[in-house]
């Protein structure tokens, strides 16, 4: 496959990552190389919180920070994500958008894979966009959760098309017949995107914290995605950890001094049960998937369609 110029628009949104401890200076620096900007919606946090300072202090010439200020009446249930998202989104200037959440990191071993690939498939108007492997940290860095009930697979770059827009709690992306920012929840009128599944990784460190934050992170979300009471009073409890994987190969390179910054005890007490992967139903088909199946997913359902 010829191999031809291509320009790639790496973008993100958060708010309160400093506050939350959120990777996200480590998240843009992942796949700088490999961009031609970034574009990164920060929304006004936390008294105190750093978060912006943290983004400039990167101190690169392809970063364009957009001030905003998030409307969490308007935009319920986590579609206020999928609004900012699309802010971000829409500054890109690229043939080819990438996007990553705020605690998640792209190792340097597949940027050639990423780039070769959004290269290769410029003029495929057949493709709409790539899909990553994940590999979801939990409790601490070492250890990477393989239940069912996490995702295996997600779209993260996305071809440079007014139509496509972040979808729900910007989880993922999907074309619009019709659009307006009142129909980021909607189903009705969308319509999966073609993509093309790559080898690559996203290391997604949403669930490696210290208990305190964890609990604080968990809380914040909550009132963002359903407005109830909170979840969590106490430091959060990752459970006992020798049943979970371990992550064999390195981290990226970024990670490095993030992780050395980072340590805390788990005192193994059982994690909660409103996890969707301590529910019995998730426990069945992740024993009937490692057991008997040689570890492929079943009855899995993605926002996507694989070419």
């Amino acid at each position: 496959m010829a191999e031809k110029k291509v320009s790639i628009s790496g973008f993100s949104m958060c708010r309160n990552a400093d506050s939350l401890y959120y990777p996200i200076r480590e998240s843009i620096e992942s796949i700088l190389p490999i961009v031609d900007e970034f574009i990164v919606a920060v929304g006004e946090g936390f008294e105190g919180d750093e978060t912006r300072e943290l983004i400039a202090s990167i101190n690169s010439p392809k970063i364009k920070i957009i001030d905003t200020v998030w409307d969490t009446d308007k935009f319920k249930y986590g579609s206020i994500h999928a609004q900012q998202t699309d802010i971000a989104k829409n500054a890109c200037s690229g043939d080819w958008l990438f996007y990553l959440q705020a605690d998640e990191v792209i190792h340097e071993k597949d940027h050639k894979e990423i780039v070769n690939a959004c290269s290769g498939f410029l003029d495929d108007k057949s493709v709409d966009g790539f899909v990553f492997n994940y590999l979801h940290f939990w409790g601490d860095f070492d250890h990477v959760h393989d239940s069912h009930a996490w995702y295996d697979l997600e779209i993260r770059i996305v071809r440079n098309d007014p139509s496509i827009h972040s979808w729900k709690s910007a989880q993922s992306f999907r074309r619009y017949t019709s659009f307006d920012d009142s129909k980021y929840l909607d189903k009705e009128g969308t319509q999966k995107l073609n993509v093309k599944c790559l080898k690559s990784e996203v290391y997604h460190y949403g669930w490696v914290r210290p208990p305190v934050l964890m609990t604080k992170k968990i809380n914040a979300l909550d009132k963002i995605h359903s407005h109830e009471k909170e979840r969590q009073s106490r430091p959060f409890s990752y459970g006992e950890l020798n049943q979970i994987p371990k992550l064999t190969g390195t981290h990226p390179s970024v990670m490095h001094h993030w992780i050395e910054k980072s340590k805390w005890e788990n005192d193994g007490s059982p994690s909660p049960e409103y996890l969707r992967h301590n529910k019995l139903k998730a426990k069945v088909m992740t024993w009937l998937e490692k057991h008997l199946f040689g570890g492929k997913r079943i009855f899995s359902s993605h926002n996507f369609r694989k070419l």
